[in-house]
């Protein structure tokens, strides 16, 4: 893209006029317009500036002065447009930092108004409490706002059930181009006449539409419009021929082109009671494709294809290969099919007649039934995340979004696909095809490099045969996703000409000037311009300490955002913390993926890569990992930050508090166990001390430090003389290497006493590694990578023996020990050595679990009782999950709740820096800890992550514990602790 040159003079005499008539923020610098220059689409366009509203009367001032300067303005929601329309060298305003309160739900006329930011989660969530959800359900829920909804016309994976958006908006409120406030409803004629006699533009929009209606344009509408239903290309004219006709109709599918939203009220509909899913498996799509229509016969709610090629990029994907329990043998594709009911009994009836119908019929060679709750909830989460897990493949061959929206009748979707692949083949070009087969929209995506030349020749002859095809077959080529750059080219050739000249007068109508997201499903540019990564993109060498060749080198790695916006959901998981709790788009991994990309591909000032703004976006960032497995796209935000922050570092110098966090380990083991400790502690307890270390080093006073142990781990098990057990037989058992990670060694060594404990009366022998090995977590985490390369080289000298012997790695901080399964390759990659060390490294948890699986754990050795809520610590969750602590845990005879409370907050050092106190604490609360304090006293809190410990101490006053005491606790014949 080019790069966001300083603002013009109209962009600066914009913002000058605006800054001090309103509430909210314009921003002008090159970074924040760089964030808003792409969208999930292919393309980018740099905004002049980007506003962010506080109120309404923001918006409209802003829409008012951009009028006046003949400045383009761009409504933006969550930014996970598909086709452009999200992007323009225009005023973006991004809607959803502070608009996006729902304002009512009417349970009686199951209605809800809203703001224009507030996600489809979010209305769901609230409206879920009448027993009501929105029809429309785009795979995007979790990020896509009401607002964009409108402006796309969106529907999902229940379109045969609920339609699309257009069916069940009520009314809004809008802002015209030139800034005035008006309402759109319903209107009947008296209450049309009356506008009309509006002086202004709207009165010229009332007048104009009528004319164009009277001029054969309502034969004109009639007769032209494509008669599939699913039609979303162009402007839905067809709403003006209704009784009562309703604008906000009008507005859907618009993108933004007509009018700013800045309320709306849409229809609920009813939460189904009960659904279940019969997952149909076909040896070959076509095979599926031809059986739609005998599925539809069934009555579902829904029917959605998943590919062989999307199966197989899902079975290589961390976190969500091991999902994937709902497919037998090697499927070609299946259909998902889902049906709805006030009962279970009537849903399985209704799978019982779908296995009759296939069977009947010879389709398919399997049909797996999923009916509890969580498991239906896998499989659509899985689907719904389908385009980012293709969007995140290796390489420059993406499978880009330009002919995935086309649907045609469903009878005709097995034929359309079978000539479209066959052209698509022909250009030796692989594809995906997924989605909406009930709906005869198939997603499907090519895959295009996009940095050739002749390969956009090639995207732009598939995208045009894709027009022939869907012309041939009675269908549309946007059906959901929008026009945007991708597809408004084709508008002039499917509406014709006289229905295309209509919806250009319509937006002549209501944007005299054309400044509202101009070239959005008008006037579009040609499909091939505006390419993120174009032929003429290319980016910076860019030297690496750790390893990123598995993903093309770091310019890779960061290209693996697609833009999906998964990282700004806000209920969920843990990905992205950050955002979570700023909802600011440079604090999402997205928004830190695209300031690199920018600063490699020479889009931003010469220092940019280094320099203050990209420290900004990056700060935040708690390397958590979360995005390596919650992002669809697999993007290791931690681990490019680990490489990014040694570069700055580089560039700019190392202050004396990251040194100090980073050589953490090494000042514990010298200070703890020693007369040094009881002084320091003393020391870090009183006020003036903890305000000078907040002055000088800036490490917060509001915080107390984690106090350093009088006795270590290492001399508490010298001193217990506790080097091997020996089972009563005079037969040693199994040989255990606890690695004690120096936040319990030095600190809290009360986990590791329990973890040895549990395993000597488990009938293990328990030794310790040298003193001198460790993680190189906190040197990794503040980007000292030579030096942690070091670290890591000499254990894994020290770890490779026992290794090779077969004897596990046992860890109970996961973030120390899962780095020998994860940096530490990136460290030393191809070193044989660091790869058996990988191998034989387990969490405490991990270990135990694989015991009980063999039988060597007696269960009627424990007596654990009562309840335990459980927080897993987010490398934890990224990169193994939970299943194994809560599995041990309910062996010990504990009835175990595993919480989705994100991430704590606290991220090691992080929450101890005085500039970060405040997002720490506000991460913690925006589920944790609301989760701790409503748990009952008698109720143990277990989280096996130190830092975890911490922050829920602080900010509950509530004491967690790690597994390994609650396990001890639990064992029958434990001794007096």
């Amino acid at each position: 893209m080019p790069a966001p040159s300083a603002p013009s003079s109209q962009t600066a005499a914009l913002a000058e006029d605006l800054r001090p008539r309103i509430s909210g923020t314009i921003h002008t610098d090159e970074m924040t317009r760089a964030l808003y220059a792409t969208d999930a689409s292919m393309y980018t366009m740099v905004p002049v500036a980007v506003l962010v509203p506080e109120a309404k009367a923001d918006v409209q001032t802003a829409l008012s002065v951009a009028c006046e300067r003949g400045v383009p303005v761009l409504p933006r929601g969550g930014g996970s447009s598909l086709a452009g329309q999200g992007v323009n060298e225009a005023l973006v305003v991004d809607f959803t930092n502070h608009l996006n309160h729902v304002l009512e739900i009417d349970p009686e006329a199951q209605t809800a108004r809203v703001e224009p930011g507030v996600t489809l989660a979010e209305l769901n969530h609230a409206a879920a409490e009448h027993g009501l959800m929105v029809g429309p359900d785009p795979a995007s829920a979790n990020r896509a706002t009401l607002g964009g909804m409108l402006a796309n016309n969106s529907t999902g994976t229940h379109s045969i059930a609920y339609g699309n958006f257009i069916h069940h908006v009520r009314e809004a409120e809008v802002l015209l181009a030139d800034g005035t406030k008006t309402s759109v409803g319903p209107t009947d004629p008296a209450t049309w006449q009356d506008k009309m006699r509006d002086d202004g533009l709207e009165g010229a929009i009332y007048r104009g539409l009528k004319a164009l209606l009277a001029n054969g344009g309502r034969e004109t509408i009639r007769e032209d419009t494509p008669n599939h239903w699913r039609r979303n290309n162009g402007y839905r004219l067809e709403a003006l021929l209704d009784d009562a006709p309703n604008l906000a109709k009008l507005l859907c599918g618009s993108e933004g082109t007509l009018a700013v939203t800045t309320e709306l009220t849409c229809g609920l509909v009813e939460k189904p009671n009960s659904t279940g899913l019969g997952v149909v498996h076909f040896e070959s799509r076509d095979d599926a494709l031809r059986a739609v229509t005998t599925v539809l016969d069934t009555d579902p709610s829904a029917v959605e294809l998943f590919d062989g090629v999307a199966i197989e990029r899902t079975q290589q994907t961390p976190g969500y290969a091991e999902r994937l329990t709902f497919l037998e043998g090697a499927p070609g594709s299946v259909l998902i099919t889902e049906y709805s009911a006030d009962t279970d009994a009537d849903v399985n009836a209704a799978l019982d007649a779908l296995e009759r119908t296939m069977a009947d019929t010879n389709r398919g060679y399997a049909t797996v039934r999923v009916t509890e709750p969580d498991a239906v909830e896998n499989v659509w989460s899985i689907r719904k995340e389908g385009l980012g897990l293709l969007m995140g493949v290796d390489g420059d061959y993406k499978p880009w979004a330009f002919i995935e929206d086309a649907s045609v009748p469903v009878e005709n979707l097995a034929d359309y696909i079978d000539e479209l692949s066959t052209f698509v083949d022909a250009t030796d070009t692989r594809a995906a095809y997924y989605a909406h087969a009930s709906a005869g929209c198939l997603h499907v995506r090519p895959f295009v490099k996009t940095k050739d030349e002749t390969e956009v020749e090639k995207m732009t002859d598939i995208a045009k045969a894709s027009l022939d095809l869907v012309q041939k077959y009675g269908g549309v080529v946007s059906s959901e996703h929008g026009d945007g750059i991708a597809r408004g080219w084709a508008n002039p050739d499917l509406l014709g000409e006289d229905l295309y000249a209509l919806c250009r007068e319509t937006k002549a109508l209501f944007d005299p000037d054309g400044i509202l997201n101009p070239g959005k499903v008008v006037d579009a540019p040609p499909m091939d311009e505006n390419l993120r990564m174009g032929p003429t993109y290319e980016t910076d060498p860019f030297r690496t300490e750790l390893d990123f060749s598995e993903d093309g080198g770091f310019a890779g790695a960061v290209e693996k955002c697609n833009g999906n916006g998964a990282c700004r959901k806000l209920r969920a998981g843990t990905m992205c913390p950050s955002f979570m709790a700023t909802r600011e788009e440079p604090d999402s991994t997205r928004g830190r993926a695209n300031a690199l990309r920018s600063a490699l591909a020479g889009d931003l000032s010469e220092d940019a890569m280094t320099g203050d703004d990209m420290h900004e976006v990056m700060d935040l960032c708690i390397q958590c990992k979360a995005c390596k497995t919650e992002c669809p796209s697999n993007v290791d935000m931690a681990k490019i930050k680990t490489e990014w922050l040694h570069h700055y570092w580089n560039d700019n110098g190392m202050p004396l508090r990251t040194r100090l966090f980073a050589h953490q380990p090494d000042a514990a083991r010298w200070i703890s166990g020693t007369p040094l400790a009881s002084l320091i502690n003393w020391a870090s307890e009183q006020s003036a001390f903890r305000r000078a270390g907040e002055a000088m080093l800036g490490i917060s006073a509001e915080r107390p430090l984690p106090p350093f142990a009088r006795e270590t781990f290492r001399q508490w098990f010298q001193h217990q003389n506790q080097h091997a057990q020996v089972g009563g037989d005079g037969v040693r058992e199994p040989r255990v290497v606890l690695f004690p990670d120096a936040f319990n060694a030095y600190h809290t060594p009360a986990p590791l006493r329990a973890a040895t404990r549990v395993l000597q009366a488990t009938g293990h022998r328990v030794e310790l590694p040298p003193a001198s090995v460790g993680s190189a977590r906190t040197l990794l985490s503040k980007g000292l990578v030579p030096q942690a390369r070091r670290r890591a080289r000499r254990t894994v000298d020290a770890l490779r023996p026992y290794a090779e012997q077969g004897v596990p790695v046992v860890g109970l901080e996961p973030s120390s020990i899962l780095t020998l399964r994860d940096e530490f390759l990136d460290l030393l990659p191809d070193d044989t050595r660091a790869e058996a060390v990988a191998e034989a490294a387990y969490t405490f948890e991990e270990y135990l679990s694989e015991r009980a699986k063999d039988g060597a754990l007696d269960e009627g050795l424990w007596q654990g009782h009562g309840e335990v809520l459980l927080h897993g610590h987010c490398h934890q969750k990224a990169l193994i999950g939970t299943a194994a602590t809560e599995q041990v845990l309910s062996l010990a005879g504990y009835d175990v709740t595993a919480v989705d409370a994100g991430c704590c907050g606290m991220a090691g050092a992080f929450g101890y820096e005085a500039e970060h106190v405040d997002v720490s604490k506000q991460m913690a609360e925006l589920r944790l800890a609301p989760a701790v304090r409503q748990t009952g006293s008698n109720t143990r809190i277990a989280a096996p992550g130190f830092s975890c410990r911490s922050q829920v101490k602080d900010v509950t006053t509530r004491t967690a514990q790690h597994p390994a005491e609650l396990l001890w606790d639990a064992l029958a014949d434990a001794p007096p602790k």
